[in-house]
């Protein structure tokens, strides 16, 4: 079977149908996250960044694939549940609810609002409903206003003794401009992406190990300490795909190549030499991580791999690109599909084997696994023509 045909079918035949038959909560809304190796529910609390991402899924494939019917009911069924439950008196999105909708926990991650704003964009661009252009624009308008203190009230750390900035919004800010492009300001646009980029590739980027961080000090110095030595190569392979896109639209090779670049030397150095597969997160220096979960193996890098290393071929035709392509593909084909279920085991041990057989959770939903199908297969479409 062909690369495009094996990831098409997998899409369409197996992932989708599952989450159309075992996700959607009839009785009060909204969707099931919490799903058995079977489909079967085991919680019924909704966590909102896959509330929300499950929306984008299916008005996506609404947009994108075909005019199905059900796949935009199946959006406007989680939309309707988000505008009644979904935030809080100051428009900030809750990060979990529980089945009827109550607020669980407070709004404090300033994700669950970029989020929001693409799922209401890409159901905006489905329906042509001002309603849900409204949404996706005042969420955006709520992210730039706290990018700078992105938790508020609710931060923990002391500041003034680390003043750390993170990479994960610069980084979710790149791809969230251009999902929101044809709704938002072309000054806002460009400004945005113009920041973000910089940030990404200049001041997380360490010259010397050609490594992507994830905390610097909010000057762009390195910090020696367990944030400042963290390194998760996926959110790096994941952000440099971004960049690419960001580089396509604005017609700029140089950015294109350098986050190619970038993109090979942390899927490399993710790679675990002895069995296989990207670690979930490293420390910049070898000492020991503090996550414990350090050297498992999750779908979501994987995915992230695959997808980016589709596009930096696309884009450059480097085959270096197209060889890790077809490594990251054995592995991740050999150890994530349930051959007895519809879906993906989402968490590995260090050797392969499943640590969880659930097929959702508080992190895992109707997300990654169908957008980096749909993205691959559509590219190696591309490329068979």
């Amino acid at each position: 079977m062909k690369y495009a045909q094996l990831y098409q079918q997998t899409l369409f035949d197996n992932v989708v149908p599952f989450w159309e038959e075992y996700s959607i909560n009839s009785d009060h809304g909204g969707y099931y996250s919490c799903l058995n190796r079977d489909g079967s529910v085991y919680d019924t609390d909704k966590f909102q960044w896959l509330q929300l991402r499950q929306i984008w899924t299916f008005a996506m494939l609404y947009n994108e694939e075909n005019k199905n019917d059900r796949w935009l009911e199946i959006a406007e069924h989680g939309a309707r549940f988000q505008l009644q439950h979904g935030r809080d008196k100051h428009q900030d999105w809750y990060f979990s609810l529980n089945q009827k909708g109550d607020p669980l926990t407070a709004p404090y991650n300033i994700f669950t609002d970029a989020f929001a704003s693409m799922a209401f964009a890409q159901l905006y661009k489905a329906t042509a409903k001002g309603k849900y252009r409204d949404v996706a624009v005042l969420s955006f308008d709520r992210i730039v206003n706290r990018q700078h203190n992105p938790k508020g009230i609710y931060e923990k750390k002391y500041m003034q003794t680390r003043s750390l900035q993170n990479f994960a919004l610069p980084m979710i800010l790149c791809n969230l401009s251009l999902e929101l492009e044809d709704i938002l300001d072309n000054d806002i646009v460009n400004s945005t992406l113009q920041n973000c980029v910089k940030k990404v590739m200049h001041d997380f980027y360490d010259g010397a190990t050609g490594l992507v961080l994830e905390n610097v000090f909010s000057d762009g110095a390195l910090s020696d300490s367990f944030e400042g030595r963290l390194i998760n190569p996926g959110h790096a392979i994941e952000a440099m795909w971004f960049v690419m896109d960001v580089g396509h639209r604005l017609g700029n090779n140089s950015l294109i190549e350098d986050a190619k670049n970038r993109l090979l030397h942390m899927v490399s150095y993710g790679w675990d030499k002895k069995h296989g597969g990207i670690f979930y997160f490293k420390d910049r220096l070898s000492y020991p991580p503090q996550q414990l979960e350090w050297d498992q193996k999750l779908w979501w890098v994987h995915l992230e791999a695959l997808e980016g290393l589709l596009k930096a071929y696309q884009y450059t035709k480097d085959e270096h690109c197209w060889n890790w392509f077809l490594k990251v593909h054995e592995y991740t084909w050999a150890h994530f599909p349930d051959s007895q279920n519809s879906e993906w085991f989402g968490y590995l041990s260090r050797s392969g084997d499943p640590l969880l057989e659930l097929k959702g959770g508080k992190w895992k939903g109707c997300f990654h696994l169908p957008r980096a199908l749909y993205h691959s297969y559509k590219i190696l479409s591309d490329l068979d023509r």
